[in-house]
């Protein structure tokens, strides 16, 4: 099928890995991008994860399922 050309797979296969644990669990086997340590479906890519800082986080109104206010605490 390669019609007498040899392939060169060295490189391929010497690349380092991914590492990112997969739904079963197992290592995934992709090889990292480029100066990266995670393959580019597991944040290797450009411009993937979270933004910078915490703007993706919950932001504090003070209203939190866990409180009460003075006013609920009152029963009568």
């Amino acid at each position: 099928m390669t019609g007498g050309h040899t392939r060169n797979t060295v490189p391929m296969r010497t690349s380092p890995r991914c590492g990112a644990r997969t739904r079963d669990g197992s290592p995934c086997r992709a090889p990292a991008a480029h100066g990266k340590t995670r393959c580019r479906m597991h944040g290797g890519a450009l411009g993937s994860g979270a933004p910078k800082g915490n703007q993706n986080a919950r932001a504090r109104t003070g209203c939190s399922p866990g409180r009460r206010s003075a006013s609920k605490d009152r029963s009568g």
